[in-house]
């Protein structure tokens, strides 16, 4: 079996609507992705920020402790 059947058939098989929906936007989101399309909806100022938040992040003196992060959104985080 091809693995375009074998997706279709375990598509098929899938009874739970949400949970197919799930698949469905993770699958969509991960082919967005791969196809450079969010990169493409971005203008040329934001394409330059991302560039060099990506290339600040780099250098470890500009990075945070997990820690830290969890500490900074700890009301977020216990609920």
């Amino acid at each position: 079996m091809k693995t375009k059947e074998a997706f279709h058939k375990l598509i098929d098989e899938i009874k739970d609507e949400e949970v197919l929906k799930g698949y469905f936007q993770l699958i969509r989101q991960l082919n967005i992705n791969q196809t450079g399309s969010l990169w493409n909806t971005l203008n040329q100022e934001e394409k330059e920020e991302l560039l060099l938040s990506y290339d600040e992040s780099l250098n470890p003196d500009n990075l945070i402790s997990h820690n830290q992060v969890k500490q900074q959104h700890i009301k977020w985080l216990e609920k």
